[in-house]
């Protein structure tokens, strides 16, 4: 074969080339030129923006008696599994929920973010002809509220560890008569005020849930957190302001230790709400008042 050219095939062939032997690879044409293979992206899925950081806090003996005797009676078996903080796929919450779970057909208030249960206890113990479901995810603060709601035999609360948001979405139309968030987590450095619990796409689900007429009622003890619910609130059609006191508020938002910065920012008057009466003067707030904190009190209804 030498001095001749090779035959080209798809086949490699070799030229004997002295002593030695050359390979020839054919390139391919192209119709068998190859593609490379495709390789799967991932897909991912945004994990939703919580109010709160899971932390696992370790319950002490009396606290752990409490979850013992009473999870039974208080507690909805409402997760979609053991440790999660998700609502089961398959519940509703509605009138017939209600019905079975309460045992009547009476007004329910909700109440996201209980904290130690001192306030919706107090409201269930004043107010046995209305159900309350309390709203809290800490370990804790759920034995504590089973500790205070057992020492009382309270027959009309209940009580679930679930994320609110997933909760209210899963409520049916016209389920609920109020919904009560009072000194939510505030969140203060600015990073974080994508955290906090009241948002737009809360407000739509509450309204969604809300009976004609029924309220949002909003509490806080941060300045900066008023201003908050006033963006948020305040110009949304689906809610009336109920309010008839006039605030002054900065109208710049202020992050975590600079406070003082908001003295300094253009006011601008906002309508608030007077004290709520069935709000109880819990050892939270206590300390917001001796640390000097004004607390604002928001009320919105559903139109």
């Amino acid at each position: 074969m030498t001095g001749e050219t090779a035959h080209r095939s798809t086949a490699a062939t070799k030229e004997v080339n002295g002593p030695g032997i050359i390979w020839h690879i054919p390139r391919p044409t192209r119709n068998e030129e190859t593609v490379p293979e495709q390789i799967e992206q991932p897909t991912f899925t945004p994990r939703p923006v919580l109010s709160f950081v899971r932390r696992s806090g370790r319950l002490d003996a009396r606290l752990q008696r409490a979850w013992d005797n009473y999870a039974d009676t208080y507690l909805l078996d409402i997760n979609a599994g053991e440790g999660s903080l998700d609502v089961r796929d398959d519940f509703t919450l509605d009138r017939d929920t209600i019905a079975v779970t309460w045992g009547n057909a009476n007004p329910l208030i909700v109440e996201i973010g209980t904290g130690q249960g001192e306030n919706i206890v107090a409201a269930a113990a004043a107010h046995p002809d209305v159900n309350f479901l309390a709203l809290e995810v800490y370990d804790p603060g759920v034995a504590h509220t089973l500790l205070l709601a057992g020492k009382q035999r309270l027959g009309n609360l209940r009580i679930a560890q679930v994320n609110a948001p997933e909760l209210l979405a899963a409520t049916a139309p016209g389920s609920i008569a109020e919904v009560w968030t009072f000194f939510p987590d505030p969140w203060p450095k600015m990073k974080h005020h994508k955290r906090r619990i009241v948002q737009p796409q809360l407000a739509q689900s509450i309204h969604g849930a809300l009976a004609d007429g029924g309220a949002w009622r909003i509490a806080t003890d941060i300045e900066d957190y008023a201003l908050h619910v006033h963006e948020v609130m305040d110009g949304r059609t689906d809610f009336r302001n109920a309010g008839t006191i006039a605030v002054s508020l900065p109208t710049g938002h202020v992050g975590k230790g600079n406070a003082e910065l908001a003295d300094n920012m253009p006011h601008a008057d906002f309508t608030e709400s007077e004290r709520f009466d069935d709000r109880v003067l819990t050892n939270f707030e206590k300390k917001g008042l001796a640390a000097g904190r004004v607390i604002h009190d928001l009320t919105y209804i559903a139109v």
